[in-house]
């Protein structure tokens, strides 16, 4: 297998990569570098790159599998730095300060634990007055916002108890205890929301 046989293609990625784009134009900074978290296979971070190359997109995940993905993404010609190995637990990131992070589909399929770490891991790197956008599905007001985020929920839950879609109350408050203030909240195709935080001065 050559390394370019390693990139991974999967499907959600390729039907939301260009609703996302859409907002990250709209909010992301001028000039600067952009953290992705969780980069899962790097086609988001291919897509990004390649219609924003006036920003460093940094690139990093835990899976092994992943993150060969996202390498061959790069052998193969696209324009982002070394992906790094980041467990958003860990409380020292190795990426100094940046001036917006960026993640996706991570928070619900994994334990609790990561989302604190993701929310103090990004109040602790992202610059003052830096952007950070969380993309996903969420209960809003203790309900789904539709049936099959329900049954999404509940299969989750099934395959690992720690897991499920997270409420936005509980993540916008948490968020606001390491800095990041919630600025707006937009509704995406396929029942998920992107959030888009401000770090305070």
């Amino acid at each position: 297998m050559t390394s370019l046989d390693k990139r991974l293609k999967w499907a959600a990625p390729e039907r939301n990569k260009q609703p996302i784009l859409e907002i990250m134009k709209r909010v992301l900074p001028a000039k600067g570098t952009v953290l992705e978290i969780a980069s899962g296979s790097g086609q988001h971070i291919v897509h990004f790159a390649e219609a924003m190359p006036h920003l460093n997109w940094l690139p990093s995940d835990l899976d092994p599998e992943n993150l060969a993905s996202i390498r061959a993404y790069r052998e193969a010609g696209a324009r982002f730095l070394e992906p790094r190995v980041i467990d958003v637990r860990s409380h020292d990131w190795d990426v100094g300060c940046v001036e917006a992070v960026y993640c996706a589909n991570m928070i619900h399929i994994a334990p609790w634990s990561c989302t604190e770490g993701l929310l103090e891991g990004v109040g602790r790197n992202l610059e003052k007055g830096g952007v950070f956008v969380l993309y996903g599905p969420f209960r809003i007001a203790g309900a789904h916002t539709a049936p099959s985020n329900a049954e999404f929920d509940m299969s989750l839950q099934a395959r690992d108890p720690s897991w499920g879609v997270r409420d936005l109350e509980a993540v916008t408050e948490l968020a606001a205890a390491h800095g990041l203030v919630l600025r707006e909240r937009i509704e995406m195709p396929a029942n998920n929301q992107t959030l888009v935080f401000v770090r305070t001065p």
